[in-house]
């Protein structure tokens, strides 16, 4: 397969899988941009090293890996703003009987309040949370991403579904009306 035919491939397929970890991870869209600019630098020069058909794995433990060094490189600070990817909204949609202005601010208020519990998670939870919940990756290709055992993807996907439930469980009671 031609390298350029080979890289546009991977550009569609991959690119905005990368975007989206690398925003959860760096909290910032200008360090994510870099990030994934990186990356894609690094998909072009390392094109031969690694097999198309495990390609995912190699991308997103290369992601992975950046967003890492860039977090101790410039000791991100963990307040700043985010605006997360619209593919977290896409997953709070409406239905046509729930467009009601009460509803819609409800849904929105709600999705902001798990975006900011899911940036306060520990980074080891918080990467496998997104790359299972928001990326839609399987257990294996987890495990592979980020080099750890399926078991402990498991144990840390249990823990930060857990420590999002006890941080919203009260949201309802606390919304403020």
């Amino acid at each position: 397969m031609n390298k350029e035919i080979k890289y546009k491939f991977l550009i569609k397929q991959y690119s905005n899988i990368v975007y989206t970890y690398a925003l959860y991870m760096m909290k910032d869209k200008m360090d994510a941009d870099d990030v994934t600019q990186e990356v894609l630098i690094k998909i072009w020069d390392k094109e031969n090293s690694f097999n198309i058909l495990k390609a995912k794995s190699w991308i997103m433990r290369t992601t992975h890996n950046l967003c890492i060094d860039y977090l101790r490189r410039r000791s991100i600070s963990y307040s700043r703003e985010i605006s997360i990817s619209e593919e977290f909204d896409d997953m709070y949609n409406l239905s046509d009987e729930q467009n009601e202005p009460e509803s819609q601010t409800h849904v929105k208020f709600m999705s902001e309040k798990i975006k900011k519990e899911i940036q306060k998670l520990p980074e080891n939870l918080k990467s496998v949370f997104v790359l299972y919940e928001i990326n839609g990756f399987k257990y294996r290709e987890i495990s592979k991403t980020l080099g750890i055992p399926v078991n402990s993807v498991k144990v840390y996907l249990m823990r930060a579904r857990k420590k999002l439930q006890e941080q919203l469980k009260n949201y309802e009671a606390q919304e403020v009306l």
